[in-house]
């Protein structure tokens, strides 16, 4: 028999939603996550690490050259988990 809900991955330290990134992980995409930045759950995170204590959020409307959204940096306690 086969398993209809199969076990997450475990969720890494650093994770990114860009493809082209060391840090991105498909297999943790298949489900959903949800990052809660400073006590306050955050639906626009493209990039956090949990070990420094940041997220990478978009910049408003800005991108660079190539088309991609410009990202800041917020520092803070930064937590992770499925839904």
């Amino acid at each position: 028999m086969t398993d209809q809900n199969p076990t997450p991955p475990p969720l890494p330290d650093r994770l990114s939603i860009d493809a082209r990134s060391p840090h991105h992980v498909a297999a943790v995409f298949e489900h959903d996550i949800g990052i809660r930045f400073n006590d306050k759950e955050r639906f626009d995170v493209s990039e956090y690490c949990i070990s420094e204590g940041w997220v990478k959020v978009p910049s408003g409307k800005t991108v660079d050259r190539k088309g991609q959204p410009l990202l800041i940096q917020l520092k803070g306690k930064v937590e992770v988990f499925y839904k």
